[in-house]
């Protein structure tokens, strides 16, 4: 993994305005199941969902339909692939606990409900070229979680991913089998995607606590970044 880096395209910037990216970087983490304190903050984050949002006016919350009009704005219908934030909070309003998967898995859905925000995360520990959020040409493959079967993205949609193989598709909407952060996993990078009205500021926050929770619970080297349209690279390298 020597000399990796991380970068976002310049397009995404120009045809999003206002976006930002926070990066959580961490090397040697121990992760594992979740504590019961862990979870606990899960089933709290949940609670703070529903005291704050109805099912019924979810679609037309500012910090989902901005998310809704970006996968409109690239040819996703938005009814049929929700953001990670919208299918976490659909979930939690429906009252369906989210299993809890690993500390560093809870983690990010933590800080993601607490946010409403999308929050993902990456074994980066298996990378071997640099990764990048850019535009799709069409050529790449993606591999979706609980799946054998290649898939092509369509060109111009937001993909995440290393080199061509994706590592997420639609920007927040579903992981590859390739980065799962496992219990194994030992170094892991987490997205906090801001679309206006997440402004700058509350994606540092966000990325403060996941930086904490992460230090708390498993340990390990840690760093973050704000990846914008004038700072939009940075190493992953420990």
């Amino acid at each position: 993994m020597s000399g990796l880096h991380y970068e976002i395209a310049a397009e995404i910037f120009e045809r999003f305005p206002g976006y930002v990216r926070g990066v959580v970087v961490a090397h040697g983490v121990s992760n594992g199941p979740a504590p019961d304190a862990l979870v606990a903050t899960l089933r709290e984050a949940e609670t703070s969902v529903r005291e704050r949002l109805s099912l019924e006016g979810l679609a037309e919350h500012p910090r989902i339909k901005s998310w809704r009009e970006a996968y409109r704005a690239f040819g996703a219908k938005p009814s049929e692939f929700r953001s990670s934030i919208e299918a976490l909070a659909r979930r939690a309003l429906r009252n369906e606990p989210l299993p809890s998967i690993n500390a560093l898995v809870d983690i990010g859905t933590i800080v993601s409900l607490r946010h409403l925000t999308p929050v993902g995360g990456h074994a980066i520990d298996v990378c071997i070229t640099d990764i990048a959020l850019r535009l799709a040409t069409g050529k790449e493959t993606f591999v979706p979680f609980g799946s054998d079967k290649p898939e092509q993205p369509l060109p111009g949609e937001v993909i995440f991913a290393e080199g061509d193989t994706i590592l997420t598709r639609r920007w927040t909407w579903r992981q590859a089998n390739h980065t799962l952060t496992l219990p194994e996993t030992t170094a892991i990078e987490f997205n906090v995607d801001g679309l206006p009205p997440v402004a700058p500021p509350e994606v540092e926050q966000a990325c403060a606590e996941i930086q904490e929770l992460v230090q708390r619970f498993c340990g390990g080297h840690l760093r973050r970044d704000l990846l914008t349209q004038s700072h939009p690279r940075m190493p992953i390298t420990p």
